[in-house]
């Protein structure tokens, strides 16, 4: 520890938070703390307030979190209004024409739309997709259009004008003529510069939607770490797996998405080019998920799109392959009779039987501990132990259905959650065309390491890395990460009429957006 304090890694995870904390001397301390769902900002002050006490004051904190992904998927998100070219209005509901379930007739067709019919207005205007306007833009159209949505009750205001991605003038005077009226705006020349209008409106929309989430928790988070009389230099984590300042984290809430698995998979690369390893797989095997990458020469794999809670996202983002499978998982059995686990999590309240926090279901941690993977005398997260006798009575209904012993019945559990995760390994390398025998496993979370070795042998991987802290390690895949901005923009040309200068003059405008945060 030095007087000037240590800097801080925090990952807000869906059951714990771990935090690492690296001194000036490069000595490191890691430590846990359970996650706290109703108040994300009173779980890292706790954190923080722990590493004070071990290791010394926070100097700067480096924060990853998944509050962003769980809003959207669970649409605990802000009433949202759009904005868009007349005619447009009902780009979102008619969405792509594939159906994500084929089979499925009892299921909708498509999502339902981001933002309802009646908080969709449109205005007249009109850019073609050389960027020149074919119609001018009629603000005397925006009053009517401010009336109605504070009638109901929108507090964040998304743009997608037609081929503003070429030309985003339009979209800039509606900005500055809506800003006083409402507190966030979502541009999606800013947001999203590409063609397409469905994903662009919907990767828009999305950006607004959790725009007063994302507000109020930074807010709270900066307020309270001042109150504490220290400032504290704060950076969060974005999807494809850099820093970004809590200014750019106000306005672009979204690239906040999969910041936690991008963490872990920031550190995992930063492992891998240190051991100078060619292929690597991070695996992350959490309390709630687990999560798998590939990296190639020390480079993560990244996707320009995802889907987040059924809804296309066009942001750069780490590949991540995320299932529902994790320590807290539970083991159920379906109206087939077969055995499943997950995706339902125990998470940080009650948690799994063997915490002794008041749960009853088998989950995947109660089957760990049977099986002796688990040491009953560690204390877990700096605070929990975990309890045998709690463990078997969680399983013991399993055991009866299936007519099973203990022993048994807890093997059956973890098998299962395997054999899934197993399938997210071979969903990022066999199925791209690597040959998994070819990599080493990068596992870490706090199930990862437990995992791992069943999980290897099963797919031919011969060399395993679990690095130190791995409970703590996509805490510190936030202190590893660089500070950087993405930015795009589709520009449109025939080849027969290439100009070096226009190309040249786009990547500064490119440039320009990236330094202005």
């Amino acid at each position: 520890m030095t007087d000037a304090g240590v800097r801080v890694g925090v990952d807000v995870g869906g059951t714990f938070t771990d935090l690492v904390a690296w001194d000036g001397a490069g000595q490191m301390s890691t430590l846990k703390v359970p996650t706290t769902p109703d108040n994300p900002a009173g779980g890292v002050l706790a954190g923080l307030a722990a590493v004070a006490r071990v290791a010394g004051p926070c100097a700067s904190l480096a924060h990853g979190t998944t509050l962003v992904t769980n809003a959207i998927v669970e649409r605990r998100v802000g009433v949202v209004g759009l904005v868009t070219t007349r005619g447009f209005r009902d780009v979102l509901e008619i969405g792509r024409m594939n159906r994500p379930h084929l089979y499925r007739l009892d299921l909708p067709a498509k999502p339902e739309p981001l933002v309802a019919r009646r908080r969709r207005a449109e205005v007249s205007e009109r850019i073609g997709p050389d960027g020149s306007v074919l119609a001018a833009l009629e603000l005397a159209e925006l009053p009517e259009i401010i009336r109605h949505f504070r009638s109901e009750g929108v507090e964040s205001v998304a743009i997608c004008l037609l081929h503003a991605y070429a030309n985003p003038a339009h979209e800039q005077a509606l900005r500055l003529a809506l800003a006083p009226h409402f507190p966030f705006v979502s541009v999606s020349s800013e947001i999203n510069a590409e063609f397409r209008e469905y994903e662009r409106t919907s990767t828009t929309v999305l950006n607004a939607a959790v725009m007063p989430l994302a507000a109020r928790y930074l807010d709270d988070l900066v307020a309270r770490l001042a109150a504490g009389g220290r400032a504290v230099p704060i950076h969060l984590l974005h999807s494809a797996g850099g820093m970004m300042s809590v200014e750019a984290a106000r306005a672009r809430p979204l690239t906040m998405a999969m910041s936690g698995p991008a963490a872990g998979v920031a550190a995992a690369a930063h492992l891998s080019r240190t051991l100078g390893l060619p292929r690597a797989l991070a695996f992350d095997m959490g309390g709630t998920t687990t999560d798998v990458c590939l990296v190639a020469d020390g480079v993560p794999e990244t996707a320009r799109q995802r889907k987040l809670g059924d809804y296309p996202v066009r942001l750069p983002a780490v590949a991540v392959e995320s299932i529902g499978a994790g320590g807290g998982s539970v083991a159920w059995v379906e109206t087939t009779g077969g055995l499943k686990v997950g995706p339902r999590s125990a998470g940080a309240a009650p948690g799994p039987a063997c915490y002794g926090l008041g749960g009853h279901e088998p989950t995947v941690s109660d089957a760990d501990l049977i099986l002796g993977y688990l040491n009953p005398g560690r204390i877990y997260g700096g605070s929990i132990r975990v309890d045998r006798a709690q463990a078997e009575a969680a399983l013991d209904p399993l055991r009866r259905r299936f007519g099973l012993s203990l022993l048994d019945a807890a093997h059956a559990v973890v098998e299962v959650a395997n054999a899934n995760m197993q399938r997210a390994l071979r969903l990022v390398s066999v199925q791209r065309g690597y040959d998994l025998r070819e990599f080493t496993l990068i596992a870490y979370g706090g199930a990862g390491p437990v995992h791992a070795g069943a999980l290897a042998r099963d797919a031919g991987i011969s060399r395993i890395v679990v690095p130190a802290h791995s409970g703590a390690f996509s805490a510190l895949g936030c202190l590893v990460s660089p500070l950087r901005y993405d930015a795009v923009q589709t520009s449109r040309m025939r080849l027969e009429a290439w100009d070096a200068k226009i190309v040249a003059d786009r990547f500064r405008g490119l440039e320009a957006q990236c330094e202005a945060p």
